[in-house]
């Protein structure tokens, strides 16, 4: 179930990412490790996320998905290993917010994109979803809560 989309103008921020291209039906292989890797280069280099995990998609998944999986930071890190500095940019988007299991974030997309169409915003290729919740810490998955961002053109 997705709230009211909204359209808001967001802000650049500074982020640590880990860039992949995979097909999607691998995702829950190279997630967690590329999470898992970030994570330990923050705390190496003294610092914590400013933000919550999300992961950016450069365009429209088709057989592979093109994205870059980070944390907002509060300062450029050093680059290590597969981890380097990204930007979450200042876009205009529309905004929702999912609830329910991520197996099921498609269906909230394919909602979003058909709020988007009815109303004929221009649409760009590029989105991106913040998780809100901590799979660690919200056991039930009908409690995950998903930002959903679909970047959209003048």
């Amino acid at each position: 179930m997705n709230t009211k989309p909204s359209i808001v103008e967001t802000e650049e921020r500074p982020t640590a990412v880990i860039h992949l291209v995979i097909p999607g039906r691998d995702m829950p292989k190279y997630m967690d490790p590329a999470i898992q890797e970030i994570l330990k280069t923050l705390t190496d280099q003294g610092m914590q996320p400013s933000g919550p995990m999300f992961s950016y998609h450069h365009r429209r998944p088709f057989d592979t998905f093109d994205f870059e999986i980070g944390f907002p930071v509060a300062k450029a890190i050093i680059p290590s290993g597969r981890v380097v500095n990204g930007t979450l940019p200042g876009e205009k988007v529309v905004r929702t917010v999912y609830q329910g299991p991520y197996e099921q974030l498609g269906e909230a997309w394919g909602e979003l994109q058909g709020w988007v169409r009815e109303r004929k915003l221009v649409e760009t290729g590029r989105f991106w979803e913040s998780y809100l919740s901590n799979p660690d810490e919200v056991k039930d998955a009908k409690e995950y809560r998903t930002e959903l961002n679909w970047v959209i053109g003048e």
